[in-house]
């Protein structure tokens, strides 16, 4: 499933946007929903169930990632940690990197062209 959501009806000025109400876990799954799209900056809430993984690659934007709920494995460039609720961790553009969930986790993109 993939839920995307247009500038017009995405995130408004001074509207409070619940991330973790506003997206659901799907067994055996990985969703995903767009908050926020446009050439310098992409802002992506993601929901995977335990075991979904997204295999290397690399992206031309700076990645950060935010664990909102849940833990994951992160790989980059070869190096793999464990990233838990509350923890941000940046993939750097241009540097192989791969995700897994090692339980149910909801996690908040954000790409930034630097």
């Amino acid at each position: 499933m993939n839920d995307k959501i247009s500038l017009d009806k995405g995130l408004q000025p001074g509207q409070i946007q619940d991330l973790l109400q506003d997206i659901q876990v799907n067994p055996g799954a990985i969703v995903s929903k767009t908050l926020r799209k446009s050439p310098n900056m992409n802002l992506t809430l993601f929901a995977f169930d335990t075991g979904q993984a997204l295999s290397g690659h690399s992206s031309p934007m700076d990645a950060y990632v935010q664990i909102l709920s849940g833990e994951m494995n992160i790989t980059i460039d070869q190096t793999t940690q464990a990233v838990k609720v509350g923890q941000l961790i940046l993939m750097p553009a241009g540097i192989n990197h791969a995700l897994e969930a090692l339980e149910p986790t909801k996690m908040l993109l954000t790409m930034v062209s630097v």
